[in-house]
């Protein structure tokens, strides 16, 4: 039988997390996570998660569904790295300075190209407010899937469970660690740029990955 409402164990739960409304998110990756990670481990995650999100977010309507979801990616990766790397499916990061725009966009179409063989992530190094206009149009005009796309800070799991380093414009702010294959794309930031052009860039960026994935092992 699990804690009551009112006990200590309980209060000192609850108090853990920013906002009451994580509570069942919390609940939900523990019991995913049940034998690998403590709860106290799954709050101070969805607590750091959500206030991290909520530092650069406009809008903060599904802030909590956010949050769990971001929580969900990194004890994912952190469980990756915890147990034996480089095991299982490829694991990609895609990282620029906003992930708003070009890292999205590769993050997605990786993602519906892959169909199921890589693990995909994306992050920026200082995340924007929102994804950029136009992202979530030509996305779904190649057939991908723009609902899972949010701005999210890089933080260290996701880097060391990724096996393929994938930076796009973040400079001397993007990740380095050592053993990781590294991979440069030099592809235009569609921030402020017409449809025409946005168009241009998610076609560069999808005949890059075809390029990746032709480079995997058994994909």
């Amino acid at each position: 039988m699990g804690p009551s409402k009112g006990s200590p164990h309980a209060r000192r739960s609850h108090s853990a997390l920013p906002d009451e409304r994580l509570a069942p998110g919390a609940a939900r990756l523990a019991t995913r996570h049940a034998g690998r990670f403590s709860v106290e481990t799954v709050q101070r995650l969805l607590a750091d998660s959500y206030l991290r999100l909520a530092a650069t977010a406009h809008v903060t309507t599904h802030l909590v569904v956010l949050a769990e979801r971001f929580t969900a990616e990194r004890l994912d990766a952190l469980a990756h790295v915890q147990g034996a790397l480089g095991v299982g499916l490829p694991r990609g990061l895609f990282v620029c300075n906003h992930n708003a725009g070009h890292s999205q966009l590769a993050a997605a179409l990786l993602q519906h190209r892959a169909a199921g063989r890589v693990t995909v992530s994306s992050a920026g190094t200082h995340p924007g407010p929102g994804i950029q206009p136009y992202i979530a149009q030509v996305l779904t005009e190649a057939g991908a899937d723009p609902t899972g796309a949010f701005p999210k800070p890089l933080t260290d799991e996701i880097v060391r469970a990724a096996d393929i380093v994938i930076t796009m414009g973040c400079g001397d702010a993007c990740p380095i660690v050592p053993g990781r294959r590294y991979l440069d794309w030099p592809v235009p930031d569609p921030d402020g740029a017409p449809i025409a052009v946005v168009r241009q860039i998610r076609d560069d960026i999808d005949t890059r990955i075809t390029g990746l994935l032709a480079s995997l092992p058994n994909t």
